[in-house]
């Protein structure tokens, strides 16, 4: 593969385009920034000087516009990374400009968060096709170290396996490889379990569910307010992609709640949007910043006493166990819980367990349940699906997603008692459940 020292990232401007331009800079690159206008590539420089909290950085980055700069950068560059808004006809404008310009074993590649990587391919030549495939970096880049590698049929294959040392060794990504799915692995599942509590939340309220799928089922943030954070409008570009283009057994679960349609529309897109919120609103109240809820039935926000969450036990009890480092019995008092708000919080969490581990085999996202765990752990900060299954013990795990009346994956039915499912023998596992 071609040694790596010059890059062209394309929408710098914008957080993703920003912060891959630090990554790369970080590794020792020469970065070119392009935006529409090369005042708009600077603020992306300065972003990302921001980012890795050093000027110096910026003296590996110079900045330029589409219209008097891209053919000249992408014909020196050695990597072209595409960090464009997530529209199809877009990317495929600027591929075939990047086609005509390239050097022949240059590499092209993608950040789209799930477009059909074969379709982007199809916009240049053959030798564009070769060299194309998906890179996938998480927000924000500089901190959420996983990252997916997606090839297409057409990717040629020697080039995988180095894309992917260069990303581990040189960059600190922790890797996954995706086949060309929609919204690949980790935004395949995430997102699953995001929309499906934004559908509960259309009947028990947004701070019920973020309370009853919260940090102590082992993950970083709130679900709705993770949506909030990554924005509305995204988290709808997602879900319509996979419910339009999949039909597996959570297909129901990929549904945008016609609340969140109306959310969108409105504009009310999340921390994006400022006052206008998303699922949450930061109301200025006294000097201070106060968090409205969203009441999905009437589209009004309301102050923090009128959607006060009383204490459940058994979650108070679990976060307790967490903070001094037993999970084991933190999860066996979730299995053991009694009454409504366990049996919705046992469906959601066993059901991301199944549909995670699901997504693993021939034909489907990803090859082994080490991947789905690194993309789940690395990309997202949730405490991946196995982690869960030998905290709560195998045969517990498979009795319980038979219970919420869901699909046993065959690397569940299949796993040995008394081995952990684990795979990652230098992690702690319990960073998943610092939060």
């Amino acid at each position: 593969m071609r040694d790596i020292q010059k890059v062209v990232v394309l929408g710098a401007n914008g957080t993703m385009g920003a912060g891959s331009a630090e990554v790369f800079a970080a590794g020792g690159c020469e970065v070119t920034l392009l935006a529409r206008s090369a005042d708009k590539a600077q603020a992306g420089l300065e972003s990302a000087q921001g980012m890795a909290k050093s000027a110096t950085i910026g003296d590996l980055m110079k900045v330029g516009s589409y219209e008097a700069d891209l053919e000249s950068a992408v014909a020196g560059a050695d990597l072209i990374f595409e960090a464009l808004a997530e529209d199809l006809d877009i990317k495929k404008e600027f591929f075939g400009r990047v086609t005509k310009a390239r050097q022949p074993d240059s590499i092209v590649a993608t950040v789209s968060s799930g477009l059909s990587i074969t379709e982007m391919a199809a916009a240049g030549d053959d030798s564009f096709a070769k060299h194309f495939l998906g890179i996938h970096l998480f927000n924000p880049p500089n901190v959420i170290v996983g990252t997916e590698v997606i090839p297409h049929n057409g990717t040629d294959p020697s080039l995988v396996a180095p894309i992917v040392e260069m990303l581990e060794s040189r960059f600190g990504r922790v890797v996954t490889v995706c086949r060309d799915l929609p919204a690949f692995a980790g935004n395949r599942v995430g997102f699953k379990v995001l929309n499906e509590v934004a559908q509960l939340a259309e009947e028990h309220g947004i701070a019920k569910m973020d309370y009853l799928i919260g940090p102590y089922t082992g993950r970083a943030m709130q679900p709705l307010a993770t949506v909030d954070l990554v924005g509305l409008d995204v988290h709808k570009a997602i879900v319509d992609n996979v419910h339009a283009n999949t039909k597996d057994e959570a297909h129901a679960a990929f549904a945008l709640p016609g609340y969140v349609e109306k959310l969108v529309a409105n504009g009310h897109l999340g921390n994006k949007t400022g006052a206008k919120g998303g699922f949450y609103r930061r109301v200025k109240e006294s000097g201070k910043n106060v968090r409205y809820t969203l009441d999905p039935a009437t589209g009004d926000y309301k102050a923090p006493g009128d959607t006060k969450v009383e204490p459940v036990e058994f979650i108070e009890a679990m976060g307790k166990l967490h903070r001094v480092g037993r999970y084991q019995e933190a999860m066996q008092l979730f299995v053991d819980a009694k009454g409504p708000e366990a049996d919705i919080a046992r469906k959601v969490i066993f059901g991301y367990v199944s549909y995670a581990l699901n997504r693993v085999g021939q034909g489907e996202v990803v090859e082994q349940a080490r991947d789905v765990d690194r993309i789940m752990g690395f990309g997202f900060n949730w405490a991946p699906p196995t982690v869960l299954a030998d905290a709560i013990g195998i045969k517990t795990t498979i009795a319980q997603i038979e219970k919420c009346g869901l699909e046993v994956p065959e690397v569940l039915a299949k796993a040995p008692a008394d081995q952990p499912l684990f795979n990652e023998p230098h992690v702690n596992r319990g960073r998943f459940f610092a939060s």
